[in-house]
């Protein structure tokens, strides 16, 4: 299980909970980032970076969110190497035409299969680190239907895909059919709040035969609406509203989170160094 993060404050909040992996939401760094919704406006250098910054703030595995590669086979390359330097352990790459939009959005393109196998293979060949691990993603399922889907997904596999995601199955029994298919590579399932996949415990993913379950914006939307809340009381109370207690917090929330994001410790640093 994979909880989304879009920044490194949501890295290190997934760590301390106690998952074994982090996932870097496209949709929430789009959200994060620019304020706007999943359509392809963030640029590969803006992702990198962001995932740069993830990495550098969790021991924690980090799946990054890589888009469509941000181009042509070449792109591609380039993708891989720059978000391997950033820290990654893996990457997701998607055969939407771009610029895509969030796959659980509607009136979604794919480039045609054989595109998406050359930069699947690009990937491959790009990577320094053989464990860092390329998912290949498709989004045909809204496009071409899921049999079309579950062949390319096969096609991907061949290409080199380490793990084989088909975003957005509509139902139990599609993803009963995923699970059937024969795939060569374990398989991702997308838990999205309000998306168009069932929602389904941890457990039933599993049981259902899939191997990595991304829950990627579940801490964006708690995030927002605690944010909306507490702004709504300050506008009209003229008062910050009482902050729900931290692991820890006791009478003093500033000091809990202080040393939820490392302050003793960076202040022992300072002691130990000099300022």
């Amino acid at each position: 299980m994979a909880p989304g993060c879009y920044d490194a404050l949501g890295a290190t909040l997934i760590e301390q909970a106690g998952f074994d992996a982090c996932y870097m939401t496209g949709f929430g760094s789009a959200a994060s980032l620019l304020g706007q919704p999943d359509i392809g406006l963030l640029s590969g250098p803006e992702m990198t970076d962001n995932a740069r910054r993830i990495a550098a703030a969790t021991r924690l595995p980090v799946i990054a969110d890589a888009d469509t590669g941000y181009g042509n086979p070449l792109n591609v390359m380039r993708t891989v190497r720059e978000y391997e330097r950033a820290g990654v352990a893996a990457l997701q790459l998607e055969d939407q035409v771009a610029p895509k939009r969030c796959g659980h959005m509607e009136d979604k393109a794919v480039v045609p299969a054989g595109e998406m196998v050359q930069k699947i293979r690009a990937a491959v060949e790009a990577r320094h680190d053989q464990d860092l691990v390329i998912v290949g993603r498709t989004d045909a399922r809204a496009v071409e239907g899921l049999p079309a889907a579950i062949e390319r997904a096969h096609a991907y596999a061949e290409a080199g895909a380490d793990l084989l995601f088909i975003e957005a199955p509509r139902s139990i029994g599609e993803l009963q059919q995923i699970a059937a298919a024969g795939l060569p590579r374990p398989l991702v399932y997308n838990l999205v709040d309000g998306g168009k996949t069932p929602i389904l415990s941890a457990s039933e993913i599993a049981e259902l035969g899939f191997a990595l379950l991304l829950v990627p914006i579940a801490t964006l939307l708690h995030a927002t609406a605690a944010m909306r809340q507490a702004l709504h009381t300050l506008r009209h109370d003229g008062l910050p509203a009482p902050v729900p207690a931290l692991e820890g917090d006791g009478d003093d929330p500033f000091a809990a989170f202080t040393d939820l994001i490392g302050l003793p410790e960076a202040l022992e640093l300072q002691r130990r160094f000099g300022n």
